[in-house]
């Protein structure tokens, strides 16, 4: 393995310094390092972060290997500076067995790219009838922490709470796709003025207010852990906040699509807009990124939705729902919060490895840490172009718009899979 001196850089936006990487961790910081027989990475101008942390990426490995595979999923991720990425059980199988999980993990293993940790389902084929084998998958090479029928509710609340009650025996995490689905029949989009225009069915914020409301009682009663994935309304950040403040074991994330974007882009009838949850308000967006900066909302995650061209180069109804997200999220932060890097650490890799429990990534640069890093440089803007995406899928929403920073290394246990911007492997 060898060894790399990046210079002159900044540590999650401090004074620039040296880090000496070797033997897979950080050996030493300071100004001046020397060391002969390390690979020198210039850092000037640029920011060490900890590796970003994915809690919801969508892989499709296995059964659409045509829109994504663990590969290709993978290779998206380190370019976006990631160096783990938690990945969802709505593959074909699904991942509700041990063998499965077990399956997704050794693919990450071999792609070597970034750490892969797969989600289990909570029930068999996500059908919500029955607990797929929770136990099974906790125990197996693994080790799942976090189960989701993500793409499907939880929606019967006698299977949610047993759910939760199962997985407290392991500190497990349930992790739910908030959507009442007799709310949200035929919906297409957000229910409001523009899906009133556009003759569209709505689909209405209450429909995941209602199962978040819901499920943080649940919690609370059981005293289990429940993470609620992608959260897109102001109705959701205020039970949030209110279940926080009760001392209900409740974290949740926000996608950087529903950080950015607002249901008119509806009004294109562009496919590649549609989404789970569907885009909302303006009023959403300034309360969700404001529940970001506060802490309401503990995360970002990608919900990274790679899909083959035929499933979205199509008529609005027919188009599956989904967007990339693994290449650009670190962009999109950036334009939301600007050069906040302490907190877009927090929210993109120290606070999501805490909750998936993936004890090497989420540390600063530092003396005997993991070296899982990440360096930015903050001065570009970039233009995203579909074609140059490493992912399988071209089902972006920020296609030709002009984002800031590019990601110029990511370094995985010492071993760089991306520099000078082009991955490594």
């Amino acid at each position: 393995m060898s060894p790399y001196l990046i210079t002159n850089v900044s540590v999650v936006g401090a004074a620039p310094t040296d880090l000496l990487i070797r033997d897979g961790v950080v050996a030493q910081t300071g100004a001046g390092l020397t060391a002969p027989d390390a690979t020198v990475v210039d850092g000037t101008g640029l920011v060490a972060l900890p590796g970003l942390v994915d809690l919801h990426t969508h892989l499709r490995e296995p059964g659409r290997e045509d829109a994504e595979t663990v590969e290709s999923g993978s290779r998206a991720a380190a370019l976006g500076g990631y160096t783990a990425v938690c990945a969802m059980a709505n593959t074909s199988p699904v991942a509700d067995t041990a063998g499965v999980v077990e399956q997704v993990w050794r693919l990450g293993r071999e792609s070597g790219l970034v750490d892969v940790q797969p989600i289990g389902a909570v029930t068999v084929g996500l059908a919500g009838e029955r607990l797929a084998e929770l136990g099974a998958m906790a125990d197996s090479a693994a080790r799942v922490r976090i189960f989701s029928d993500d793409g499907h509710c939880v929606a019967d609340p006698k299977l949610m709470r047993r759910a939760l009650e199962y997985v407290k025996a392991f500190d497990g995490i349930i992790a739910q796709h908030a959507e009442e689905p007799r709310l949200t029949e035929g919906a297409q989009m957000h229910e409001g003025e523009v899906s009133t225009r556009l003759g569209l069915t709505g689909w209405p914020a209450v429909a995941e207010e209602a199962i978040i409301a819901r499920d943080v009682l649940l919690a609370e009663h059981v005293g289990s852990r429940l993470h609620v994935c992608h959260v897109s309304t102001a109705g959701s950040v205020e039970v949030l906040r209110q279940a926080k403040a009760r001392g209900v074991r409740v974290t949740a994330e926000v996608t950087p699509h529903h950080l950015l974007l607002t249901d008119t882009r509806a009004e294109t009838y562009d496919p590649v807009y549609k989404v789970n949850p569907p885009l909302r308000t303006a009023a959403d967006v300034a309360a969700l990124r404001a529940a970001l900066v506060d802490g309401v909302i503990d995360i970002i995650a990608t919900d990274h939705a790679p899909h083959a061209v035929e499933d979205k180069e199509c008529e609005w109804a027919y188009a599956r729902p989904g967007m990339l997200g693994l290449e650009t999220a670190l962009s999109i932060a950036l334009d939301v919060l600007g050069p906040r890097w302490d907190l877009i650490a927090e929210r993109m890799s120290r606070v999501p490895a805490l909750i998936a429990g993936l004890t090497e990534h989420g540390h600063d640069p530092a003396p005997g840490t993991p070296a899982n890093l990440t360096l930015v440089d903050p001065s570009v803007r970039r233009v995203v172009e579909p074609a140059e995406l490493a992912s399988r899928s071209r089902n972006t929403p920020y296609a030709h718009m002009t984002l800031p920073g590019r990601i110029v290394a990511t370094f995985l246990r010492g071993e760089p899979t991306v520099l000078d911007g082009k991955a490594v492997k």
